[in-house]
């Protein structure tokens, strides 16, 4: 039999069923194994952190959206107001301008009918 592949006792006074080369690679590789697994735990911590942080700027991104939709409906809305108020007031000097006119007329007839008067007055007063 071959010295490498019968039992053998190592440091420790354990029994080898491998021989020592397959022993150490065997090590090496869950010690890689080991580092490997280590490295994926940091890129999922990485990771979880990077999804949180996504997750709070999605929220944050979605909350002034939010904002900019509410300022974009007040400014609509204001200039909506502000559009009704102008045809309110337009309206209203229509209505101020034919008042006035009325007015005008008015104004017109009765010093039409003072100056009658005043002639009717003055000419009573010279028969007299």
């Amino acid at each position: 039999m071959d010295d490498d592949n019968i039992f053998d006792v190592d440091d420790l006074n354990k029994i080898r069923v491998l021989d020592n080369e397959t022993s150490t690679k065997t090590a090496q590789l869950k010690e890689e194994c080991k580092d490997f697994i280590d490295k994926i735990d940091d890129f999922q911590t990485i990771v979880g952190g990077f999804i949180d942080l996504m997750d709070n700027l999605s929220t944050e991104v979605e909350r002034e959206k939010l904002k900019a939709i509410g300022a974009r409906n007040l400014l609509k809305s204001m200039a909506k107001q502000r559009e009704s108020q102008q045809q309110q007031l337009v309206g209203l000097i229509h209505e101020k301008k034919t008042q006035l006119e009325r007015y005008r007329i008015q104004l017109q007839s009765l010093e039409k009918t003072e100056a009658e008067q005043r002639d009717f007055i003055d000419q009573f007063i010279l028969q007299k």
